[in-house]
């Protein structure tokens, strides 16, 4: 009996109700994410005693190498989850950058790897896809400024769901390659990426698909709490004194903060300050901008940066991004283009990870941030890469360089290589000191 019971118990799922973040409404767990009642995003409300109950370190570390090791703290009922390996991705000792910038203790959480298309996208999707299944959806799409059109189209094709995804028309192409690879049907809108969300949610009302980021968004958004969790996990069960992320809708910056909480909450983690600093593209910055000027609340902005994938002018989750920033003694700042194509450049060549303009946006930040005495040196600081650069490899052509074509013989080889050292002495004298 007591057996029957201990197996009754780890499957029973974990997550009980949908609840209104504003006014606290409870609903069922359906394809929804609005309030009837006073329009407030809904999210997903747990019973964290029975997780206490159910999950230790070690039942974690027991599970699978993959997102689906924090199962209970996801909104998912099967015990067979889409797992195509997302998640887990390293958390590198940043010792060179580290140097460079007078920190003693930095890491890279680099989702620039992640499975199984390279950015941490695919931690959202996975989630949102699998819970699509068992809400009956047979068709899945998604509003996207690429890097979740890639997601979305290759974990639906893995599953053997119908997908249509939109993008804006102007998308760098590997992203656009990246999601046709997988046979669905592409819409590129001619707008930004606002615009392109609107069509979304007419569409999603009109043929009741399930979309990841509208009516799917309060499942969705739980995935990247698992970039918290792993953070946590890999620092030896223990929180960062301050992490640095980019800001596009908000909502992965608040979710890693959900992440920590909820593992102090059940007991895995000490509780202790973390600051949450935030990262943005000065051509759209809204939350930077409320930031800097004291405001509660978000002004829209029209997207005009090399940073496409969080060019997001009106940000859903902003202002709970700029209540946890504020709250935790963090901060905003935002950057120039040319300071993202530096941020790139920077990371890839102090520590040989080629990260997209988002990532590049956040490494800029990170300098910026550092530079102001905004980052105490002895911090712990843990920075996340969102994505790969491989997808955005046009934001730096022009800015790195020509490869030396020589004659195979030595004496051409040996001339190349002494213009390339007469180079790298040029480049020196003009690093400012």
């Amino acid at each position: 009996m007591t057996q029957s019971i201990e197996r009754s118990l780890a499957t029973t799922p974990t997550f009980s109700a949908l609840k209104c973040r504003e006014c606290g409404e409870t609903y069922d767990l359906g394809a929804k994410h609005v309030c009837e009642e006073c329009f407030g995003p809904l999210e997903v409300a747990y019973d964290y005693d029975a997780i206490r109950r159910r999950v230790t370190r070690s039942t974690i570390q027991a599970g699978p190498l993959s997102i689906w090791r924090y199962k209970d703290f996801l909104p998912v009922s099967t015990d067979s989850p889409i797992d195509v390996g997302t998640g887990m991705t390293p958390l590198v000792r940043a010792n060179r950058l580290a140097r460079q910038l007078g920190l003693k203790e930095l890491y890279i959480k680099n989702d620039a790897v992640n499975m199984p298309t390279l950015s941490f996208k695919d931690r959202v999707v996975s989630v949102a896809l699998t819970r699509a299944q068992e809400l009956g959806f047979t068709t899945v799409s998604c509003a996207s400024t690429g890097n979740l059109a890639n997601s979305t189209a290759a974990i639906a094709a893995h599953a053997g769901l119908d997908c249509c995804v939109f993008i804006p028309s102007d998308l760098e192409a590997g992203k656009v390659l990246g999601t046709l690879i997988y046979n669905p049907t592409l819409m590129a809108v001619q707008g930004n990426y606002d615009q392109v969300n609107r069509l979304c949610s007419e569409v999603a009302n009109t043929h009741g698909w399930g979309f990841v980021n509208i009516n799917l968004r309060p499942y969705y958004s739980e995935g990247s709490k698992t970039l918290g969790f792993e953070v946590a996990e890999q620092l030896g069960w223990r929180l960062p004194d301050h992490i640095v992320a980019p800001l596009a809708s908000g909502s992965l910056f608040t979710k890693i903060y959900k992440g920590f909480q909820e593992f102090v909450k059940v007991g895995l983690v000490d509780d202790k300050p973390v600051r949450f600093s935030g990262a943005q593209a000065e051509g759209c910055s809204p939350i930077a901008q409320a930031f800097k000027e004291g405001r509660d609340f978000v002004t829209p902005v029209k997207p005009s940066t090399i940073a496409k994938s969080i060019a997001i002018g009106n940000p859903a989750d902003g202002i709970y991004a700029l209540d946890i920033a504020r709250k935790t003694n963090g901060n905003i700042e935002a950057v120039t283009d040319a300071e993202i194509v530096a941020g790139m450049k920077l990371l890839a060549e102090t520590e040989g990870i080629f990260t997209e303009t988002a990532g590049g946006t956040t490494i800029a930040v990170l300098k910026k941030l550092v530079e102001a005495g905004k980052i105490n040196p002895d911090e712990s600081t843990v920075v996340y890469i969102t994505g790969n650069g491989l997808k955005t490899q046009e934001a730096v052509q022009g800015y790195i360089g020509e490869p030396f074509v020589i004659e195979p013989k030595l004496d051409s080889f040996e001339r190349a290589l002494e213009r390339s050292r007469t180079l790298d002495r040029l480049e020196w004298q003009q690093v400012p000191v």
